[in-house]
């Protein structure tokens, strides 16, 4: 039998929802499963049930009253804000340099910064170290500071680089009759008009921060400036063969909503982002 045209639309049509429907459950499953494991305490947590089978919210005020979550959910929240603040400040003024003004060697530059942005982080651990300990920053929120921002710079620059190059030079031509000076044009011209692109390039560095864990464990070592990640690693239990695992999975849970509340905030704005600079016009 010969389907129609509106037949095999609407096939496509269920083909894809039913796509989409199998990804969503795909990516919302293990969150969903830890929330409900978040809930469970003693056998409950050993057996496999995909309900509610009771609301434990004790697991919660352990992991953030007893093993201090919550002083290392405002540590993450506090570097990954100034990460970020750094990266969009120093990001959008290098774009400009490398997008807007013509000088030797500018193609150069752009290939290094893309290649350091490709180099592994236990590649630089050791100096890292050195240039940290130098710089009498060990055991402090600011060797997380400086490594983190020194490690999505390059990320950010060569996005908004490539962003900035897809505007109208009109622009700028016009602001630099006006008078206008190059910090005003970045501020109060490209800046607002690339805000999508900060928001996504800012995200993106935001959780790159908030999910490190190797320079945290490496350059702090005191239990009052751990971050979350470092935090939930070092969680104890009576022994060292009982972890409490239902504590773990509710510090899961609180570390993992900001991202989701966040994404959720700016989830137009990210979309934007990234198609922004994919089509000149």
């Amino acid at each position: 039998m010969k389907l129609s045209r509106q037949q095999r639309e609407w096939g496509h049509k269920g083909l894809i929802y039913a796509g989409a429907a199998l990804a969503g459950l795909i990516c919302v499953f293990p969150f969903y499963y830890a929330v409900l494991t978040s809930l469970r305490t003693g056998q409950e947590l050993f057996l496999t049930n995909y309900l509610p089978s009771g609301f434990h919210w004790d697991n919660y005020i352990g992991a953030l009253v007893d093993n201090g979550i919550a002083r290392s959910l405002l540590n993450s929240v506090l570097v990954a804000t100034v990460t970020v603040g750094l990266c969009l400040l120093v990001s959008i003024t290098a774009a400009f340099a490398l997008a807007r003004i013509s000088f030797r060697g500018r193609k150069y530059l752009l290939f290094t910064i893309l290649c350091v942005s490709m180099f592994p982080q236990v590649a630089v651990l050791s100096g890292m170290f050195e240039l940290v300990r130098f710089m009498g920053l060990y055991d402090s929120l600011g060797a997380l500071v400086l490594s983190y921002t020194t490690f999505s710079l390059p990320f950010t620059v060569w996005v908004l680089t490539t962003f900035m190059k897809s505007m109208p030079v009109e622009l700028e031509e016009a602001a630099i009759v006006d008078g206008a000076s190059t910090w005003v044009i970045i501020s109060r011209i490209f800046a607002p008009i690339m805000g999508p692109s900060l928001v996504t390039t800012g995200l993106l560095a935001f959780i790159g921060a908030w999910n490190e864990f190797m320079f945290a464990l490496t350059f702090v070592i005191s239990s009052g400036k751990r971050t979350v990640p470092v935090a939930i690693g070092m969680f104890q239990g009576a022994s060292q063969y009982e972890l409490p695992w239902g504590s773990i999975m509710a510090a899961s849970v609180v570390v993992t909503l900001p991202i989701i509340v966040l994404v959720l905030i700016f989830q137009k704005r990210i979309v934007s982002g990234l198609t922004s600079g994919a089509v000149k016009g």
